[in-house]
């Protein structure tokens, strides 16, 4: 689907690679962003772009701001389920904890496609975006409770994607790696390079950078969309040997566990 002429919804869009999203539309000719948030009064608006507060987590939320648009801009063309929680640690942690990053970064991308699929398929397009991680598709030291959500995210988009194709609906799914985010700088005290050692793939990447690469990835209707050409490299590593693979994260967990 060609972005030009479009409407388009962003969720987690008042910083990080949800705002550098949406300006990344609106340069390729989006005809209208709705940039979402707990916090709308984050979000920089303009003529093209308008903000909404949103609990993606909260379906009833989705479907009225859905109905919203159409009703008063027209069809969402592209969602960009972009909105994420992160910092869980392993089986110690809450079970508040657990359903937290199980709602944000799986049933918010469920609860996005009951409200958009029967408008889709009866018009026969439609492009949904998740945002999971590479730790959706290879691991990440240190939290077990995102790494099992997203890899959830991963899974439901793959579905979507093969269930849906024939119909008309593109599904895309972005796993970033280390992207210079408030949510990388948290999982590394701060330090945003210190994150992005437990990562690899390549440097912190800016926002702006990962949403050019979004763009692309969508403009090309490409299923994975990676952050940093390296990724790509890690998961076929991955695939050719799994028990090497844990073996070197475990060399990992150990390096990261004495720096703590």
């Amino acid at each position: 689907m060609n972005i030009s002429g479009r409407i388009a919804v962003v969720t987690g869009a008042a910083g990080g690679i949800g705002s550098a999203i949406v300006r990344a539309l609106i340069a390729n000719g989006a005809k209208l962003v709705v940039a979402t948030d707990l916090n709308e009064a984050a979000i920089q608006t303009s003529d093209k772009i308008i903000a909404r507060h949103l609990d993606v987590a909260n379906e009833a939320q989705t479907k009225a701001l859905v109905e919203e648009i159409e009703k008063l801009h027209g069809p969402v063309d592209f969602w960009f389920a972009n909105a994420g929680v992160a910092n869980g640690g392993g089986p110690e942690a809450p079970d508040s904890m657990w359903m937290l990053q199980w709602n944000v970064n799986v049933m918010a991308h469920v609860y996005a496609t009951r409200a958009l699929l029967p408008g889709w398929l009866s018009r026969g397009e439609g492009h949904l975006v998740t945002t999971a991680s590479m730790a959706g598709i290879l691991s990440t030291v240190g939290d077990g409770v995102y790494a099992a959500t997203k890899h959830a995210a991963v899974g439901y988009a793959e579905w979507l994607a093969f269930t849906y194709g024939d119909k008309g609906i593109r599904v895309s799914c972005v796993c970033p790696g280390a992207v210079d985010t408030d949510m990388l700088r948290g999982s590394g005290d701060g330090d945003a390079e210190k994150a992005a050692a437990t990562i690899g793939g390549g440097d912190v990447a800016t926002p702006a950078a990962a949403a050019a690469a979004v763009i692309a990835g969508v403009t090309e209707d490409r299923f994975l969309i990676y952050t940093h050409p390296g990724l790509q490299q890690f998961v076929i590593s991955k695939a050719q040997d799994t028990d090497k693979w844990i073996r070197g994260m475990r060399r990992l967990n150990a390096k990261t566990e004495a720096l703590r």
